[in-house]
């Protein structure tokens, strides 16, 4: 019937638009941006552009700044897409593209530390909190607003290492790979960055209390 075989139409283009595999879209996705398809490289972004911009901002320390990360990012995975490996781990292959973009934008930005410093002073790096604010939310926007002015008070390489690790959720031997250092010195970077962390957040609530 006409109707039916519009139906199986559309389902048929919805799961070409998604990968030729069941098994894993992106590596369809990818197969077909190499291509020259656009579209399948807009599919890409879609699927990573959330992560990619919490790790960049988490990195950096302000919206701004994530946003450019994330966009030069993606221009760089769009540029070197036809290098990559399909044997390859993409998750770990965009993290790496990110990371390096992250310490390019800290670089370029180095002389302003000293307003990055005052921001972090003045309270003025925090998340976005809900609209609908109960006092439970109230807490956990707290909870978020001191871990990312501790995040900027740590070394590059242990807030890189930190948030892969901890915020992340990547194995440490992952985190490894994406930083190209060893496994034990990242775990030796995630410790100093927790027992900085949790410094920083005794520090401020004490502060808090006064």
């Amino acid at each position: 019937m006409p109707g039916e075989t519009m139906e199986i139409a559309l389902m048929a283009d919805k799961i070409r638009l998604v990968d030729e595999t069941d098994d894993d879209p992106i590596a369809g996705l990818i197969r077909r941006a190499k291509s020259g398809d656009n579209t399948a490289f807009d599919q890409i972004i879609i699927s990573h552009q959330r992560r990619v911009i919490a790790l960049a901002w988490r990195m950096l320390g302000n919206p701004e700044d994530a946003r450019d990360a994330a966009q030069e990012t993606f221009l760089r995975v769009y540029k070197h897409l036809n290098r990559f490996d399909p044997a390859q781990d993409f998750s770990g292959w965009l993290y790496r593209i990110a990371v390096n973009v992250c310490r390019d934008l800290a670089r370029k930005r180095r002389n302003n530390q000293a307003s990055l410093e005052a921001e972090i002073e003045a309270g003025k790096i925090a998340e976005p909190i809900s609209p609908h604010n109960t006092e439970a939310a109230a807490l956990i926007a707290q909870e978020q607003a001191i871990l990312r002015r501790a995040l900027a008070t740590l070394s590059e390489k242990e807030r890189a290492a930190i948030v892969l690790r901890d915020l992340e959720g990547l194995p440490t031997e992952e985190v490894a790979r994406i930083l190209g250092s060893s496994p034990t010195t990242v775990r030796s970077q995630i410790s100093s960055a927790r027992v900085k962390i949790k410094a920083f957040r005794e520090r401020f609530l004490r502060r808090g209390m006064k």
